[in-house]
C-alpha cells in the first residue's frame, strides 16, 4: 500500500472566505501514484472547515449569508466563548455546520467526484496562516 501526507497552509485575508483546493489535491494525489484508494482532506484549525460542494460564486454568497444567520459575528458579548477574550465564537461555530474533513474516492487515479463536485476550504476566522492536511492512501 502507498501513502503520502501533505499539508497545505492558506492565509485567507479576510475574517471570512472561501477557497477552491480541488487542484492543490489533485496535484497530492498525481504525486503519491495512488491509483485505487482514498484522499482525506482536513482542517487543522478549529475556526476552519473543508466541505464539497459547488464552484459557483452565487452559492458561495449563499453560504456567507446563510452562516452568518445562524450563527452571526456581532454582538460578540452573546457568546460565553468570547469571554475568554476571543472574538471567534462565531467561527468555531461555522466550522461544525461546515464540517471538519471529506473523503474522496480514488478511482484510476483521479479524484471520483460526481457533477461539480470541488473541494473548498472554509475560513471563518482569517488574517492568520492555518494548514490543512491532505492524506492519500491506496494502490
Amino acid at each position: 500500500m502507498k501513502s503520502i501526507t501533505e499539508y497545505l497552509t492558506y492565509n485567507v485575508p479576510s475574517r471570512r472566505g472561501f477557497v477552491n483546493i480541488t487542484p492543490e489535491v489533485r496535484k497530492i494525489i498525481q504525486k503519491s501514484g495512488v491509483k485505487e484508494g482514498l484522499c482525506l482532506v482536513n482542517a487543522m484549525h478549529i475556526t476552519a472547515s473543508v466541505f464539497i460542494n459547488d464552484n459557483e460564486s452565487g452559492l458561495h454568497q449563499d453560504y456567507e449569508k446563510w452562516l452568518e444567520e445562524i450563527a452571526p459575528h456581532e454582538p460578540t458579548s452573546q457568546y460565553q466563548h468570547n469571554n475568554t477574550g476571543e472574538d471567534n465564537a462565531d467561527a468555531h461555530l461555522k466550522r461544525q455546520i461546515m464540517g471538519r474533513e471529506v473523503v474522496v474516492a480514488i478511482t484510476k487515479g483521479q479524484l471520483d467526484f460526481g457533477p461539480w463536485e470541488q473541494i473548498f476550504y472554509g475560513e471563518f476566522d482569517g488574517n492568520r496562516p492555518k494548514r490543512v492536511l491532505v492524506k492519500v492512501i491506496g494502490e
